[in-house]
């Protein structure tokens, strides 16, 4: 019984340094740069880098729980023919949403795009720096 007490003190002490392990948060732009770039490639920003009338917005760096979301839109006239972040947390959670979030932008034209799940809060910085961007280059 003596040795009963300090295990299950000391099992609990690590299950609760497991449970709030949170992975560490400091996307670079070199690294976020890595994550997104087949799904811009495959959108066509490398047919766009070779005209010089595409048009290339940055938006606004939106800091979130999770890390700095910045995200870069590229337009050929009026129409966003690629997306890419910039910056973006280092989480596994936002490197599988960031395919998800650009794919649905090109779809809808627009920062109107649903929430990717478990990336809520990625997704909701994505979508503020994303609109501010569209405004940027409506003005």
């Amino acid at each position: 019984m003596k040795r009963a007490i300090p295990v299950v003190a000391l099992s609990i002490a690590g299950l609760i340094s497991v449970w709030r392990y949170e992975p560490s948060v400091g996307g670079t732009a070199a690294g976020a740069e890595s994550v997104p770039a087949p799904s811009a490639s495959a959108t066509g920003s490398s047919g766009s880098s070779g005209s010089s009338s595409g048009t290339v917005v940055k938006g606004p760096t939106v800091t979130t729980e999770k890390g700095p979301v910045q995200v870069e839109v590229t337009f050929e006239g009026d129409e966003i023919t690629a997306v890419k972040l910039l910056q973006q947390p280092n989480h596994p959670q936002t490197a599988a949403a960031v395919p998800k979030l650009v794919a649905e932008t090109l779809t809808a034209q627009s920062a109107d795009v649903d929430t990717v799940s478990g990336a809520t809060i990625t997704s909701d910085g994505y979508r503020e720096s994303l609109q501010a961007a569209l405004d940027a280059k409506g003005a």
